[in-house]
């Protein structure tokens, strides 16, 4: 559970993560820095990740009482936020960013503020936390920057040929979907044959990626953050990779 709070940036203190398999939902307090072990506080079998279920596991553990921030995936959150599921219009839980209006993704730096009214703008049900108590976890951004990256890259260029070769136990769906881990990402960063094989944009593309994750995404932000975030979006767009849920939540957090 640990990893799911990798590189989290609030003071020391205890906030809940959340995650669920097939068969049951989890929620654990973690200690942000990792330096104390996480302790489980409810473990709901045979749930899975629906409104309703979260809502009886908020009230066996008594949530609303403790006022814990909240750490999970995008999903996980859009569920406890009462927002619909799948590829919606508006699906970012902070601000009304318009997923089908691919022309202006690029151009239009502000989007409107979301409120969590149901009914309204792909909100289904009433929220179960308040948005400013969830935290993103900085391993997800990072996986949704790299899915596009890799899939701007050149798919008979030596880059991509590459990372097929480093990782041969993916499937050719996978890879063709580009679906790392984290470990696969960190193996990625480390290894310098990786940056000798790429080139043009997809060298500048990777390089601001890594700028990312050691100053923004890491243990520590950099005073330069702001520029480290915006010079990646700008390279992005070079390469013409696809504006991603995951693009806007580094913009925001």
């Amino acid at each position: 559970m640990a990893g799911l709070c990798e590189g989290g940036n609030e003071p020391s203190g205890s906030l809940k993560a959340i995650y669920s398999s097939k068969l049951s939902l989890k929620a654990v307090i973690l200690h942000n820095g990792n330096s104390l072990p996480s302790i489980p506080v409810g473990h709901g079998v045979h749930m899975k990740e629906t409104h309703a279920h979260m809502t009886a596991l908020f009230d066996s553990i008594e949530y609303h009482e403790h006022k814990w921030k909240i750490c999970g995936d995008r999903k996980l959150i859009a569920v406890l936020l009462g927002m619909q599921l799948g590829y919606t219009k508006y699906c970012c839980f902070l601000c009304m960013w318009d997923s089908r209006d691919r022309k202006s993704h690029y151009i239009q730096a502000d989007w409107p503020a979301r409120n969590h009214n149901p009914c309204e703008k792909n909100v289904v049900a009433e929220s179960l936390v308040d948005p400013k108590d969830v935290l993103l976890p900085p391993l997800h951004i990072k996986l949704g920057l790299i899915k596009y990256f890799v899939i701007g890259m050149n798919q008979e260029g030596q880059a991509f040929k590459y990372v097929r070769e480093k990782f041969p136990k993916l499937s050719d769906a996978k890879v063709k979907e580009s679906i790392f881990v984290g470990q696969q990402i960190r193996e990625l960063v480390k290894d310098p044959a990786f940056d000798q094989v790429l080139a043009g944009n997809g060298k500048e593309v990777w390089e601001a990626f890594k700028g990312v994750i050691h100053g923004f995404l890491g243990n520590k932000r950099d005073d330069n953050y702001t520029q480290l975030v915006t010079m990646l979006l700008q390279k992005y767009r070079q390469l013409a990779c696809k504006m991603s849920l995951k693009s806007i939540f580094s913009t925001t957090t």
